[in-house]
């Protein structure tokens, strides 16, 4: 085959959306590749994003999910959680649009799996927080701030093996920073309650902002203040179970 009958047969796959009945393999690692600069937006520090997610599975062989042109992974990583509670890991990433901004995609070891609607705009991005069982039912949901440096909409997402569904949400809170390289804050459970650790917006670059504690209850997503500034230090405090809201 051709280089590029090659990229077209990569291409093809990259874009299968496969149903969740698809046979899965294990995977183990996962990665980005083929970094690029067709996408300038620069919100992460540069204006490389990537072209690739590599996978590596559990009986050695490494699978490659290769973007079209329009397309990038804008992200810090990708990350690995098993969300439908079968006991295999799916793949949480983010992808950005020339023309329509950015969406959270899961992947499985064969392809895409769910994705959520683009922004709309370019240059609107999202950053995932995590992803944790906040309903109890067994299956983990995943938690994003969409356009983190403008209105900071934290969503709470369900996903049953083929679709992304809204299942509560909330404004004002963000996790990065214009300019920064690191996604902030996370999740942390202390006592069999997932809690959602953002700043409170604004967050600027020349100061300190309140850190808060975003649990679900009742299907509504609740905020405490914790009595320390957000920073990487007090979040590691708060997930180590050290520091606890007011």
């Amino acid at each position: 085959m051709t280089g590029t009958g090659q990229r077209l047969a990569a291409l093809l796959l990259a874009a299968l959306i496969l149903p969740g009945s698809a046979r899965a393999e294990t995977i183990l690692e996962a990665r980005y590749a083929d970094p690029t600069t067709r996408y300038d937006h620069g919100v992460l520090g540069d204006a490389i994003e990537w072209g690739t997610l590599e996978l590596t599975l559990e009986n050695g062989t490494t699978r490659r999910f290769i973007l079209p042109d329009d397309l990038v992974f804008e992200d810090t990583a990708p990350r690995l959680a098993d969300l439908d509670g079968d006991g295999l890991a799916e793949v949480i990433v983010v992808e950005s649009s020339q023309t329509l901004g950015a969406r959270l995609v899961v992947y499985g070891s064969e392809g895409r799996l769910a994705r959520t609607d683009h922004i709309g705009h370019r240059n609107r991005w999202l950053a995932p927080v995590g992803a944790a069982d906040f309903t109890g039912d067994g299956r983990a949901e995943i938690a994003m701030v969409v356009t983190p440096h403008l209105v900071g909409r934290l969503v709470l997402l369900t996903f049953d093996g083929e679709t992304l569904t809204p299942l509560a949400e909330t404004s004002g809170v963000t996790n990065h920073r214009i300019g920064d390289r690191d996604i902030a804050g996370g999740l942390r459970n202390c006592a069999g309650d997932p809690e959602i650790l953002l700043a409170q917006m604004p967050w600027r670059q020349d100061g300190d902002a309140p850190m808060l504690g975003i649990s679900l209850k009742d299907g509504r997503l609740i905020a405490k203040s914790y009595p320390a500034p957000f920073t990487p230090a007090t979040v590691a405090k708060a997930q180590a179970c050290e520091l606890h809201p007011l």
